[in-house]
């Protein structure tokens, strides 16, 4: 197994892993996601590849400031094996390349499990409200 940068062909494989782990949302359109991030000088989405089967992904990216974690996936046979820590040491190691001091994430209110990992990494509740406005 290998992380590198996502690659064309295996687009339609992220989108649907995606979609698999629940981390899409009828409002969000993951390959517009997908695509801005691939595009964006300061973004990108990492794959695991286990020769040419995609196992687990996640988009990474930053303001300037802090680094943000998006979509990160595992495939859910392959869950509760490390590959979703690897997959963060690489966010962590994307981030720290860009010199950016700081990295963070978001996890939906009702996703104990997810948020149960993130600590288990060392992640902390920032005692931040997120507010957001939809534009269409």
């Amino acid at each position: 197994m290998h992380i590198q940068t996502l690659t064309e062909p295996f687009y339609a494989d992220a989108i649907a892993l995606w979609h698999e782990t629940g981390l899409t949302r009828p409002w969000n359109d993951a390959a517009a996601d997908l695509r801005r991030a691939l595009e964006g000088a300061d973004s990108t989405v990492l794959g695991a590849l286990d020769g040419e089967t995609l196992t687990a992904t996640a988009m990474v990216g930053h303001d300037g400031h802090r680094g943000w974690v998006y979509y990160l996936a595992v495939a859910p046979a392959l869950q509760k094996q490390g590959l979703g820590r690897k997959m963060m040491a690489a966010c962590e190691d994307w981030v720290r390349s860009q010199r950016i001091p700081k990295i963070q994430l978001m996890v939906r209110a009702d996703n104990s499990a997810a948020a149960g990992f993130y600590q288990s990494l060392g992640y902390t509740d920032a005692e931040v409200l997120v507010l957001g406005k939809r534009f269409s």
